[in-house]
């Protein structure tokens, strides 16, 4: 389920007294010693799974920096992420993004231009994007369903394809490799979701209306291994309330 296991990313600046940490992740020790070392001035959680949120009591235990998340369950000393605030601290800016759809809680955050000053680049298009697990570097997200649901997922897609449609634009996801290109990688994901919805429709139509999510997870996802088949289900649930129309 994590891949190659959670991404954390620190950002710092040359010459930055302290670091962003996002997604200090598990409980590592030596993990968390590395991330912390040099100072950390913020740590961001870009959502609730325990994979990015279970080392946040220790990390900011042995950090002393604030935890900042959307949901005020996982801040530490910091006030809830609200979508489009600009964030400064390690020396680079961020601007949050509400990406719900993944979990009702995700976040991306886009790494902005600063000038040589030290101001923010307003107008300028984001360099990177850090996107826990709205888009991953290699494969597909799970819509955790009931948290997650597929229409406001979708939402965010064509959010974050509109920020990457300049091109270029880096990838800095939670699970996976880095990719080049927030757009083409959105376009990928938008399609992919389209296909599962007409396999979802004709397996509804093969099945009745009111096929359990069971009979068609078996049916659409045939060769899904057993370990991940409570992720397909979770799936096929978000996609059968977004064709209801629940």
């Amino acid at each position: 389920m994590t891949l190659d296991g959670t991404n954390s990313w620190v950002l710092r600046a040359p010459g930055a007294r302290g670091s962003i940490v996002i997604d200090p992740g598990p409980s590592d020790p030596a993990h968390l010693e590395r991330l912390a070392a040099g100072g950390v001035e913020l740590v961001l959680i870009t959502h609730r799974h325990r994979d990015h949120t279970e080392a946040v009591d220790a990390f900011a235990g042995l950090s002393g920096a604030p935890v900042r998340a959307i949901d005020p369950v996982w801040c530490r000393d910091g006030a809830p992420l609200a979508d489009g605030e600009r964030i400064r601290a390690g020396g680079v800016e961020l601007e949050v993004l509400a990406t719900p759809g993944h979990t009702s809680d995700s976040a991306c955050f886009a790494l902005v231009p600063v000038t040589t000053d030290g101001a923010a680049a307003a107008s300028a298009a984001a360099v990177a994007v850090f996107t826990g697990d709205t888009v991953l570097g290699r494969g597909t997200t799970i819509i955790a369903h009931p948290d997650g649901a597929l229409g406001p997922y979708l939402e965010s897609l064509e959010r974050l394809r509109a920020i990457g449609a300049p091109g270029g634009i880096a990838v800095l996801p939670g699970h996976g490799p880095a990719l080049p290109d927030l757009a083409a990688i959105c376009d990928a994901y938008l399609a992919h979701r389209s296909e599962r919805l007409d396999q979802i429709r004709n397996a509804l139509t093969r099945l009745g209306a009111d096929a359990t999510t069971e009979a068609v997870t078996d049916d659409v996802y045939a060769d899904v291994h057993g370990s991940v088949r409570f992720a397909a289900e979770a799936s096929v649930r978000a996609q059968l309330e977004y064709l209801r129309g629940a």
